[in-house]
């Protein structure tokens, strides 16, 4: 621990009607093995949660944003806040997970231990602490993100510690001066996928993310989400054209972008089985409007990129998501009209 001692971190904590969860999820930081500064997003909560992170905790940092900025918002605040307070790493923890005792200390360890490691992320387990909910995330050539091994039961002999593509951003830590030079949170995605964007773009730019096995965290699944109808229906369409059109170099697009046109047909359909096309439709009618803004974030992020094409290339998943069993069907109808690509 002695080489960690001049090393200041902060754990920034979105909250949006999570009082029922704080209490533990605000213990279980201040419990950690290696201490950080803590931050609360309090982010226009109608809930308790501004009332009981006063009294029980007003020792701890406190950004109130009166509207709810969503998790990217939300979390750019509180990291903006930590980086004019002169952090050099600020991990992310949602208000409805757990940390471990040394979750944060083996994050530190593991980003301090390699310059070139811009992200660490943990082992994301459910609350009841039986299965996976992610050990970092995938992107594949469907232009489909997706996380790592959720579902399988924990087993530390299958999970070791590696690089990934990118990191879960409920429980994750990010070094400043990647920050700094690839930019925050995209508060256009409000939630869902943006923690995939900044992972790509720190790719990108020629930095690592890496998943530590020995880091752990438990999660209350869509303790969130589910309190909003649609809501995840509405971010999806929103969010997934974005994340494509941004990042995915253009020798690549050609490849992903058919698969992805399908995917995304797949999943406006479904939306309307599961009348949801309003949320679907308004996903669509926004993510289109915002497009001219997303090509020209585009533009920088590629005019930037530090690694090849190739690179990219060779570390998204070859494949669709396993539980993608409806677009499986889909790609064998493809592969009969227009050939076997073999993902390539």
């Amino acid at each position: 621990m002695s080489s960690l001692v001049d090393i200041k971190v902060t754990v920034v904590v979105p909250n949006w009607n999570g009082e029922q969860y704080l209490t533990e999820c605000i213990n279980s930081l201040i419990n950690q093995t290696l201490k950080p500064s803590i931050t609360i997003v309090e982010n226009g909560s109608r809930d308790g949660s501004l009332e009981l992170i006063k009294t029980k905790y007003p020792e701890l940092g406190l950004v109130i944003n009166k509207t709810n900025l969503g998790f990217a918002g939300g979390v750019n605040s509180g990291i903006r806040k930590a980086i004019n307070e002169g952090t050099q790493f600020v991990a992310l923890l949602n208000n409805d997970a757990v940390a471990d005792k040394d979750w944060l200390k083996c994050l530190v360890l593991q980003i301090v231990a390699d310059e070139k490691v811009g992200i660490t992320t943990c082992k994301f387990i459910d609350i009841d602490g039986k299965r996976i909910d992610s050990t970092g995330d995938f992107y594949s050539v469907w232009g489909l993100p997706f996380p790592r091994s959720r579902g399988e039961k924990v087993d530390d002999s299958k999970n070791l510690s590696t690089d990934i593509f990118a990191a879960s951003g409920g429980a994750s830590l990010y070094r400043v001066s990647m920050l700094n030079q690839i930019g925050l949170f995209d508060e256009d995605f409000f939630a869902y996928y943006e923690d995939v964007d900044i992972s790509f773009r720190a790719q990108l730019s020629g930095w690592k993310v890496k998943y530590v096995s020995e880091s752990i965290a438990y999660h209350r699944i869509g303790a969130t989400s589910t309190k909003i109808k649609g809501f995840t229906t509405y971010q999806t369409m929103k969010n997934l054209p974005w994340l494509l059109l941004k990042n995915v170099p253009g020798s690549q697009l050609w490849k992903v972008l058919p698969r992805f046109n399908v995917a995304y047909l797949s999943f406006y359909l479904s939306a309307i089985r599961r009348h949801q096309s309003w949320f679907a439709t308004k996903g669509i009618f926004v993510s289109v409007f915002l497009l001219p803004k997303k090509l020209l974030q585009r533009r920088r992020i590629q005019r930037n990129k530090q690694v090849t094409s190739a690179y990219i290339w060779g570390i998204i998943y070859h494949d669709l998501p396993p539980n993608a069993l409806k677009l499986r069907r889909l790609r064998t109808g493809w592969e009969r009209i227009f050939g076997n690509s073999n993902n390539n």
